[in-house]
Parts: C-alpha cells; structure tokens; sequence
C-alpha cells in the first residue's frame, strides 16, 4: 500500500533535506505552501534535483510527488492529511501556529484508527511540542504521534529554480519514546530516547557558530563566511565562543570533551566550505530570533551564567548581533528601531532576550547594550 507524506513548507530545506529522505523512504510527498511561484514551479515539473557536495555527494532526484497551494485550497490540503501517514513541517518555528488548524482540521477529518505521525523539523528547541499544543487548541482529543526531532543540514543562498544544492552531510535525530514501541521507517533518521542532548549540541554549536561567523564577519566589512574564517582573529573569536559551549555541553550532558572538539572542528570545516558558499548577511537575518530566550546565544550563555561559568565570548558575540543593520532584513530593521528608541538598556536586554533582571546573565547583556548604545 502506498505510503503519502503531507509536507509544510517547499523551501530549500523543505525540498533539499526532509522530502527527499521521505522520498527515499518510499512515500509519496505532498508539498504544502503558501508561495503560488513555487507551487506552480512544482506543478510544473515531475521531479527536481538535489545536488549534495562535500565528501561523498550524489546528485538525487525527487519525483513522485504532488503540490497544494495551502492558501487558496486549503480543503485539499486538509483532505491529504485525512489519509496520510506522516506530516512534517519546515516553515520556521513562528509559522507553527498558522499551519496548527489546518492539521487539527485534517485529523479531525481521519477514518484511520492508526495515529498521524507529526515532526516538526525546525531549527527550534522543542519545535513539535510548540506545534502539537497548537494543534490541540483546535483539535483536543486528536489521534496523532507528535515527535521532537533535531536536524542539521547546511543550504547555502541559491541561485533559483527548484534543483536544490546541499552538503552532503546530514543529521536528523528524532525522538522515539512517544512511538511506544515501532517506529515508522523514514530514510536517514537516528532514533534516541533522550533528544535533549543532541538537540542542543546542534544549536549550540552548529547554529551558534554560525551566526556568531556571520556578525563578527559582517561587523568587519567581510562578505562571505569562508572568507570571514579565514582571518585568523575572527576564527579565534568563533573558537572561543564554542569553548564556552562546549563547556556548557560537556558539563550538562556529559559529553566526552574530546568528542566535543571533534564535532567543533568539523562544524568549523563544513561552514568553511567553499563549496558551499554563504554570505554574512543570509546567515544573520532575524537577529531577534536569534538574540531570544532559548537560542544560540543567550540560551546557553544564560546555563552557563547559572552555573557562574564564563559568558565573556557568547556576550561578545551578542553585541555584535546588536550591530547587524540591513535594511533587506526586517527583523533586523526592528532590532536598530528599538535601539534608538530611547528606551532604557535594562528594558531594551529584557524585551530583547527575555530574561528576567534577577538572573545573573542580565547584568552582563545590559553591558553589552549600553556599548552598543555608546556608539
């Protein structure tokens, strides 16, 4: 019997990274979007290529699938969901909540007694779980798996067009406890009991290098990221931000230390591909994303504080996110609106952050604004 996935989001991660493993694994996929250009282009075509580079890259093609436009026939989308089997997402954590009532509408709308499996994969903490509570706003009593799940997978600026071009390297760690017993067979996927710890190796370091490259090379003039690291400066302050992580990482989860470095060292090289070439300025889009609560900055920083552990190259990395200024960027254009509001530097590390003015990360991040406002 055929198996289908309902997937959200025909982006370059979409299509380059999460339906083409489900590709892989034997179903059929059907994109959701709300773009009319790239639900046309799919229309348009039966299959698309993933172009891998790095060590081992294949080139792959993805077909044997369908796309909905889920702004204007959202019905359909909502019929797909009444008989799939899995639906995934890869939209961005902040569009959970407008995907929620189209899958509670489709679980509502289910005959099979087997559960939905749901996966949310977004570069979030916990992305499922935001998704399932919004979904059972709408739909209480739905019969559905909801499963957290990290991925890693670097996509660089693209020229256009459905082909997608990717490394090669790829994680995608989800996790089985609330399976309960089988697991559905999806391509690519390693299955833990403890998500937790892989989920903030990635972001802590993975994500937080990368952005850290992005606003230290951008603050000097850089374009690239691989041009960014090659300065022997910069590349000391991306280092010295990770030796905090891994800190936070190794006492927290028990990493092996020297596992750690290893999995630094190979982040290092990997965001270096020339490859895979990438511009300060893509990579730092959405500086308050980035600069919140649970992120690749303050996240750890704020761990590590609590356990009165060094934040000194996490902050330095704070105040240069506080610099980034493009006016394509609008995340960005709100973050420089809010700095020269005139409002007080306690009340901008608050709303900038989210943290609250007891916790011992505070003080620092109030300093940090205070020189960004000195300029």
């Amino acid at each position: 019997m055929a198996k289908t996935a309902v997937h959200f989001g025909a982006g370059n991660i979409g299509r380059g990274f999460v339906a083409q493993f489900l590709h892989e694994s034997g179903y059929e996929v059907v994109f959701a979007d709300v773009s009319e250009e790239l639900i046309g282009a799919l229309q348009a075509r039966d299959s698309y290529e993933v172009i891998e580079v790095g060590e081992g890259a294949q080139t792959k093609v993805v077909d044997n699938y369908r796309a909905i436009n889920s702004k204007t026939h959202e019905a359909d989308v909502i019929a797909e969901i009444a008989k799939a089997d899995i639906v995934t997402t890869a939209v961005g954590a902040r569009i959970l909540q407008f995907v929620a009532p189209v899958i509670a509408a489709g679980l509502a709308a289910r005959t099979n007694p087997e559960p939905l499996v749901v996966i949310a994969c977004e570069n979030a903490i916990g992305g499922t779980d935001v998704l399932a509570a919004e979904v059972r706003k709408h739909d209480p009593a739905t019969n559905a798996i909801f499963a957290n799940c990290a991925i890693d997978r670097i996509v660089p600026e693209q020229s256009g067009g459905l082909d997608v071009t990717i490394e090669s390297f790829f994680e995608w760690v989800v996790d089985r406890t609330p399976f309960g017993g089988t697991t559905p067979d999806i391509y690519g996927v390693t299955w833990v009991d403890d998500l937790g710890p892989f989920i903030e190796r990635k972001l802590f370091t993975v994500n937080t290098a990368h952005a850290a490259a992005a606003y230290h090379g951008i603050d000097r003039g850089w374009v690239s990221i691989r041009e960014a690291l090659a300065t022997p400066e910069l590349q000391a302050e991306i280092r010295a931000v990770l030796a905090e992580t891994k800190a936070l990482l190794v006492a927290k989860h028990g990493f092996d230390p020297d596992e750690q470095q290893a999995y630094i060292e190979k982040t290092l090289k990997r965001i270096s591909n020339p490859a895979l070439p990438d511009t300060c300025e893509r990579v730092g889009r959405g500086p308050l994303r980035k600069l919140s609560r649970r992120e690749r900055f303050i996240g750890p920083a704020a761990e590590l504080a609590e356990r009165g552990m060094e934040t000194w190259n996490l902050l330095n990395a704070v105040g240069a996110a506080l610099r980034f200024d493009v006016e394509e960027d609008a995340e960005s254009v709100e973050l420089q609106a809010m700095l020269a509001s005139g409002t007080a530097p306690d009340a901008l590390a608050a709303t900038i952050t989210g943290l609250e003015p007891g916790h011992p990360l505070f003080a620092g991040v109030v300093e940090v604004i205070e020189l960004r406002l000195a300029r």
